[in-house]
């Protein structure tokens, strides 16, 4: 039995999970993340399917008092997949039905009206230094995939691509997506992806590589919408476990690592021995600094509260800055350091090109048809990436309260990788880690009372004490402030700015980047459990055992290894559906492998609350179970001063 007094309405489910709307606020039980209509009637009666009874609680008791179904005749039960007798049509086309179009959509919009409005009365000291943080992790990563496809791409996109590319989509999402907290930018992934795609268009095939690109693109796009008119987050995402996504991320923190050894290999190409030595030095140097700035917080007594805590939330500006600053002085000024290569003028990178947009019109139509399959890959890799950043930077330990809207997102950018397509530059999609540490950036810590009924005003509410439960400011300010910053960058003046930084500096904070994915990376926990002496580890539940849970790991780092192994093969445009393949092989192989009892221990729903062990048949398909509803309703556990459990960086 799953009991719950959920904003005014006292309700309770046997047998199953519903969904509830109160106040604006949603809350996913179903797993599905989307919007369901609950027929609702006096004094509080829910539409279920035949057989489940319902049961009715009382707010000021425990005690319950099982209700008599109440449906009007007239009113249809909605929000549920169940073979209720309905043709297959019916069930799938049908109200409430997973492929009904623009079912996702037009509840996104309804809850985007919700909350617009509300995301921008919050402004304060943190959102300023979240702002700042988030430029510097944006827009310097972004240079270093630029310089990667400079050359990589025969000077097609370089550095004012990407910025241009990072600036527009990040304006159009800050203003217009259901997720600000998901910052968007040219990715890693990506950036592999594009510089196969014209090895093959350059090597192999002879054809103008921005002209399929464009196509490709454009197919991309118009896919997406096609995944959130149809509601794609419901039949795909909520199959997702943490075993994939868990990969992805360590796919990014490798790929970021990879990056920065590329850069300090092409600087030993190009420099003198000596200046490729402080490359390596200044690399390090801009790594190790931002980690331990970063880390200011928790070095009390030394220094005043605010001046510790504006080390952790500057602690990247600060390592870059001063890195940038220090071959200008002395003897180093006179090493032949490699810096970024920047435009003069504001136009595209290409000698062959004037202005922004491609002549994707004059492609013969062959290659219009078959730029359908890597718009495909692109499709495939920028609506599990965005996805997946959603969902990472959402998790339960923010905090974060407001709804968002996964199928207006997709849409959204759907409509910006065109728009990309067709001005002849690199899309913009979500980004890891950025995204989850846009949201570290937000977290702060409010005394709540977990007593107190979500109906009741502050001051009101039961006994007992106060505890201190994360939050995250949910706002547009950040994301806006940072996305017009880097904008603005595509300006000549700016650009002979970006001119100073050298790229040991960018790899430098490549290596920071992959340390802070790395660092709420699940898998990085339980490969020190793999080192760490039987006797010293943890009682594990019944039935677990410690050599299957360091196998469940192993095979996450292989098939990590195997993914980017391929990034660097020629079936490199490929790889993203090797990403998505591991969904169905968790589900379908993982239990032949494993027992139910150690996969429910290490692994878990990305999207939903509960396991995929926790049941079977419906529970696939519908949530979790009771159990899982209990463990989503919990309360967020309250930060513990003295174990100092806060996060790696910003605290608030």
């Amino acid at each position: 039995m799953a009991n719950d007094v959920y904003g005014d309405i006292p309700w309770a489910v046997s047998g199953g999970q519903r969904h509830m709307r109160s106040r604006g606020r949603y809350l996913y039980s179903s797993g599905s993340c989307g919007e369901f209509d609950i027929a609702l009637g006096p004094p509080f009666s829910m539409a279920a399917p035949d057989g489940m009874p319902m049961t009715k609680v009382s707010p000021s008791s425990d005690k319950t008092e099982t209700a008599a179904r109440r449906e009007p005749a007239d009113v249809p039960a909605r929000g549920h997949d169940v073979n209720d007798g309905r043709p297959a049509r019916g069930r799938y086309f049908g109200p409430g039905g997973k492929l009904r179009p623009f079912r996702l959509l037009a509840g996104d919009a309804g809850r985007l009206r919700t909350r617009w409005w509300s995301d921008w009365v919050v402004f304060n000291q943190q959102v300023v230094a979240s702002t700042v943080y988030i430029f510097f992790t944006n827009i310097l990563p972004g240079i270093t995939f630029a310089s990667d496809l400079y050359v990589l791409t025969g000077r097609s996109w370089g550095t004012i691509e990407v910025v241009f590319s990072t600036g527009l989509c990040g304006v159009i999402f800050a203003l217009f997506s259901a997720q600000p907290l998901t910052i968007l930018g040219v990715t890693g992934p990506f950036s592999v992806l594009a510089e196969n795609i014209y090895a093959l268009c350059e090597t192999r095939f002879h054809v103008d590589f921005l002209s399929v690109m464009a196509w490709s693109l454009l197919h991309a796009g118009w896919m997406l919408l096609l995944l959130a008119v149809f509601n794609a987050h419901d039949w795909t995402m909520q199959y997702v476990t943490h075993f994939s996504a868990d990969i992805f991320s360590l796919l990014n923190s490798v790929i970021y690592f990879h990056k920065a050894a590329l850069e300090l290999r092409r600087t030993h190409d190009s420099v003198s021995l000596a200046a490729f030595l402080y490359a390596v030095i200044g690399a390090v140097g801009t790594c190790l600094l931002a980690m331990l700035l970063s880390t200011a917080n928790a070095w009390r007594p030394l220094f005043h509260r605010y001046v510790r805590l504006g080390l952790a939330e500057y602690a990247a500006a600060i390592s870059i800055v001063l890195f940038i600053g220090i071959p200008h002085m002395g003897e180093l000024a006179g090493l032949d350091h490699e810096r970024l290569a920047v435009q003069t003028t504001f136009r595209p990178s290409s000698p062959d090109r004037s202005v922004f947009g491609v002549r994707f019109w004059t492609l013969p139509i062959g290659w219009v048809f078959l730029s359908v399959v890597p718009g495909a890959v692109v499709a495939v890799l920028f609506y599990f990436d965005h996805e997946i950043s959603s969902i990472i930077c959402t998790v339960p330990r923010y905090g974060t309260q407001k709804p968002g809207g996964f199928a207006w997102d997709v849409a959204l950018l759907g409509l910006t990788t065109m728009l990309c397509g067709a001005l002849g530059i690199p899309p913009a999609n979500g980004l890891l880690p950025q995204a989850p540490l846009h949201s570290e950036s937000l977290l702060h810590y409010a005394d709540e009372n977990p007593h107190r009924h979500p109906s009741q005003g502050r001051g009101q509410g039961g006994g007992g004490g106060r505890r201190r439960v994360p939050r995250t400011y949910e706002q547009r300010y950040s994301h806006l402030i940072q996305a017009v910053l880097i904008l603005a960058f595509v300006s000549p003046p700016l650009q002979r700015l970006l001119g100073l930084a050298q790229t040991s500096v960018l790899a430098g904070l490549f290596l920071f980047m992959g340390y802070q994915s790395l660092a709420v990376n699940p898998i990085l926990g339980r490969v020190g459990q793999l080192v760490t002496p039987l006797s010293e580890l943890p009682e594990l539940p019944t039935g677990v055992r410690w050599r299957a849970v360091h196998g469940y790991t192993l095979s996450q780092l292989l098939l990590t290894g195997a993914v980017f192994a391929t990034t660097l093969t020629v079936a490199a445009p490929g790889f993203p559906l090797l990403i998505v393949a591991l969904v169905p092989a968790r589900l379908t192989l993982a239990g032949r492998i494993w027992s139910r009892e150690t996969l429910r221990a290490v692994d878990g729903w990305a999207c939903r609350p509960g396991k995929p062990e926790d049941g079977a048949g419906d529970d696939a398909e519908h949530g979790a179970g009771e159990a899982a509803v209990e463990e989503a309703r919990a309360p967020v556990p309250a930060f513990d001063a003295e174990k100092g459990t806060m996060p790696v960086s910003r605290g608030g």
